[in-house]
């Protein structure tokens, strides 16, 4: 009898293992930040994104069809962070491609977040969504801003 019992319970055991969802590289949330310097970048930064960003972006980052592009997995925005922290300061308008679909929109600036506000909303969607990109701090971003290439 004990046996059959253990055996059961090995059975349910590997039935309830084998059907949880897999961890997609794209979902990784705060909680698989380890490093508490981006953490305290990252948890501020969620909730800035969530205020000034998810309303278009939405808040997985998927965008909005082919009105808004997506952020979340967004060749466009990891090809140069640079280009996406000057476009959260100074907005963009006009045609731009994002995995391979092309936008005719117009983004806002945001000419009321500080240094600070961008780098922790890029410290957060650099390190969600399969990104792993570190720390991107006030001076980063300072020196990144006053550079205003193709912004003017």
């Amino acid at each position: 009898m004990r046996l059959l019992k253990n055996y059961l319970f090995i059975i349910a055991l590997l039935f309830f293992v084998s059907c949880q969802a897999e961890k997609d590289n794209q979902s990784n949330t705060l909680a698989d930040i380890s490093d508490t310097r981006i953490l305290q970048y990252a948890i501020p930064g969620k909730t800035l994104y969530e205020n000034h960003c998810a309303n278009c972006h939405q808040k997985d980052g998927s965008g909005l069809g082919k009105l808004m592009p997506p952020i979340n997995s967004s060749d466009y925005m990891t090809e140069d962070v640079g280009m996406t922290i000057r476009i959260i300061k100074y907005g963009i308008k006009g045609e731009i491609v994002v995995n391979d679909i092309k936008y005719n929109g117009i983004m806002p600036a945001n000419p009321e977040l500080t240094n600070l506000e961008i780098a922790q909303i890029a410290t957060y969607i650099y390190n969600v969504w399969g990104n792993d990109t570190g720390l991107i701090d006030a001076n980063q971003v300072e020196k990144i801003i006053t550079d205003r290439a193709g912004f003017d």
